[in-house]
């Protein structure tokens, strides 16, 4: 029997699924962090919590002073060697893939790619739609459905009052 040469084991993404998800295996979605995370540029290892919104919500209460649940959370990593860590909501997660008619894993992989991009040091709250137009990119080259921001843009768009309505002065007594 030959000697095999031993193999060095580089994790790059660790993906913890607390709750059970349909349609098999995370097997895809470790390969789709995998590719995600060499999209986006990041180096080092992402580590991904796939749970419930009252998790969620406690994450978001203890991080961000937030009393409330989200889709997607992500901590950047103070250490080399670790890009940082992503926690996902598989409940909203899966409330949105069925508004939205697409599937829970494609879904998951949405919020994966978006995490990553904030772990990359985007923030679309404050970069004049820089992390958009990257998003929209990666989207198209990982074969995804519409982007988180897109459908944030979207909502706040169809919210927002008619910039053509009529505005009539007061009159002020004479």
């Amino acid at each position: 029997m030959k000697d095999q040469p031993s193999r060095l084991l580089l994790v790059k993404n660790l993906i913890v699924i607390e709750k059970k998800l349909p349609g098999g295996s995370g097997r895809d979605l470790e390969q789709f962090a995998e590719r995600a995370r060499r999209s986006t540029g990041l180096s080092g290892e992402v580590n991904i919590l796939i749970t419930s919104d009252t998790e969620l919500r406690r994450l978001n209460r203890a991080f961000r002073r937030k009393n409330k649940a989200t889709d997607v959370l992500s901590f950047p990593a103070t250490s080399s060697g670790i890009a940082g860590d992503i926690a996902i909501s598989a409940d909203t997660a899966a409330n949105n893939a069925r508004s939205l008619g697409h599937s829970l894993r494609d879904e998951l992989k949405v919020l994966m790619l978006h995490g990553m991009l904030h772990l990359a040091g985007h923030d679309h709250e404050r970069d004049n739609g820089q992390m958009a137009r990257k998003e929209t990119l990666l989207r198209g080259r990982l074969g995804l459905p519409q982007g988180l921001i897109e459908r944030t843009l979207r909502v706040e768009t169809k919210t927002q009052p008619s910039r053509r309505k009529a505005v009539r002065p007061r009159r002020t007594p004479a």
